[in-house]
């Protein structure tokens, strides 16, 4: 386990649901310029890619698609660490996934997050990832059974 999480606030189902209107504000920013970006750099590898005449003929647009790409990046990186102040941490821009950490059966785990989600529903150990997320079991009382939440 990294540092960061062993000193990362970690959060309740319900702290972590009631910052989903402001995540998913600052997620919606970080989905659509992760897609934009990853269009670009297509874009970008396709000039390339072209012959040396077409690549003379698109010289302009490539430069600045390059410049463009640089400051997309550096925006990313503001939105990423916006998240990372809230204790949040983004796993995939494109895909809108994040990560809040919090307690379960007294380990440290990952409660799961995707954008097109409603509210929390999955968590996954720490280096689970994605492909570990399990369902969280709120309704039937899980929340008190896994001691999910705040050390």
């Amino acid at each position: 386990m990294s540092d960061d999480v062993r000193t990362a606030k970690l959060f309740t189902i319900e702290q972590a649901n009631a910052m989903l209107p402001l995540v998913r504000a600052i997620v919606a920013d970080i989905v659509e310029l992760s897609r934009d970006m990853l269009e670009r750099r297509t874009r970008i590898a396709a000039l390339r890619r072209g012959t040396a005449g077409d690549r003379d003929l698109y010289l302009d647009e490539l430069s600045q698609s390059e410049i463009d790409l640089k400051k997309d990046t550096c925006r990313l990186r503001e939105y990423s660490d916006e998240l990372r102040r809230l204790g949040v941490e983004l796993k995939s821009g494109p895909e809108g996934l994040v990560d809040f950490p919090s307690r379960l059966d007294g380990r440290v785990v990952y409660l799961c997050w995707k954008y097109d989600e409603p509210e929390l529903r999955y968590w996954h150990d720490l280096n689970a990832g994605f492909a570990g997320r399990r369902p969280l079991l709120t309704g039937t009382g899980s929340c008190a059974r896994h001691q999910c939440g705040e050390a």
